[in-house]
């Protein structure tokens, strides 16, 4: 008996419980991998709440998280902690783009829910890592900032693809690598092999956005490259950061046009 993935998929975002989220989102992919899931009808999608999270973390707004020095084991808890709640955000982010966009061919929500599932995956190792620290996801304080640019493009898929995956989440492609030089540095290779896992398949889930916004741009007539620049300058407002890692981002799918283009609005960020 074959299943609503809409209906699941909203079950699965408004689970609170982090490891229970987890648990959905693999079993999901394996549901629709198995052809146990359909896009049959369901409710229409409204405006995006509240994802479902635990109470802990405490959210605050970026400026207020305190940085530490990743020589102490406190220092590296807090980085791990951050890119924990960073992989949980992504977790909803990548099961909101199967809810919220029905027209789709079935290779989107194949793979998105495979990102959803890897981000579970990264979640749950960051938080093992956690433990091994002598702490847990919800210690320390986090920000929401993913979530607010799924708010702002809730309303096109296309918007969605250009924005999320291939500016906020490719940001850990560049990151990432320097996290990993301190860490190394500091002698934590246990959280350096977390990362290294996670760096390789986030190039890899930014490949998929970069696929479906090209998809759309085809099937509306649209020049990829161009509208990607008005979007930049219509969402972003100031909020590029650079340096960009090249090597990566090309791999993932962006133009050495975008990637120039990238780097000059950072300039003058």
């Amino acid at each position: 008996m074959t299943r609503s993935v809409y209906l699941l998929v909203a079950e699965a975002i408004a689970e609170r419980e982090p490891e229970s989220k987890c648990r959905l989102a693999v079993a999901l992919r394996r549901a629709w991998d198995a052809g146990l899931l359909e896009r049959l009808p369901a409710p229409a999608p409204g405006p995006i709440g509240e994802p479902g999270r635990p109470e802990r973390p405490l959210l605050v707004p970026p400026r207020e998280l305190v940085q530490r020095k990743l020589g102490t084991d406190a220092g590296r808890a807090a980085l791990v902690h951050a890119v924990a709640h960073i992989e949980f955000n992504a977790i909803n982010l990548a099961l909101d783009a199967v809810y919220r966009f029905r027209n789709m061919p079935d290779r989107y929500y194949a793979d998105w829910l495979r990102v959803a599932a890897e981000e579970a995956s990264h979640f749950r190792m960051l938080r093992a890592r956690l433990w091994e620290l002598g702490c847990d996801y919800g210690d320390f304080p986090a920000h929401s900032g993913l979530w607010e640019m799924c708010r702002e493009t809730a309303h096109d898929v296309m918007v969605r693809m250009a924005l999320v995956p291939r500016v906020l989440e490719a940001r850990g492609l560049d990151v990432t690598p320097g996290m990993m030089e301190r860490l190394r540095a500091a002698g934590d290779q246990a959280t350096v092999d977390c990362l290294a896992v996670i760096l390789r398949e986030e190039q890899a889930h930014v490949a998929i956005g970069s696929h479906w916004f090209r998809h759309c741009c085809e099937q509306r007539g649209l020049a990829p490259e161009a509208l990607f620049r008005e979007l930049l300058r219509q969402y972003m407002r100031g909020g590029l950061k650079g340096p960009f890692n090249v090597g990566a981002r090309l791999k993932a799918g962006f133009s050495e046009q975008e990637l120039r283009e990238l780097e000059r609005l950072a300039s003058i960020s």
